[in-house]
């Protein structure tokens, strides 16, 4: 899960988002779905700008995708480009089914 904050330039942003960091993202080895919300409604706390899902089948295939090339130019372009417009926060979880 990785949230944004309120960019400084939205519509910088926006476009590295769209036309840079997403088509990285995209490649990452074993994602199964990549999903954003622009609208997520805090229950508690400040809202984030920005929520995205990235999804997969294990905590081996995260790790993988992370460790891989495209995941280092993947984090080395949001640490470069994207963190000039905004905080970015990161969480790993996992879900087990009850």
């Amino acid at each position: 899960m990785v949230m944004y904050d309120l960019p400084s330039d939205i519509e910088e942003f926006e476009r590295h988002y769209r036309e840079v960091h997403l088509p990285l993202a995209k490649q990452l080895p074993g994602l199964r779905r990549y999903t954003v919300s622009h609208d997520a409604v805090p229950v508690i706390g400040e809202p984030y700008y920005l929520v995205v899902m990235l999804d997969w089948n294990d905590m081996e295939s995260l790790g993988a995708a992370l460790s891989s090339e495209i995941g280092n130019r993947t984090a080395e372009d949001a640490m470069t480009n994207l963190a000039r417009y905004t905080t970015i926060r990161g969480m790993i979880v996992q879900l087990d089914d009850q």
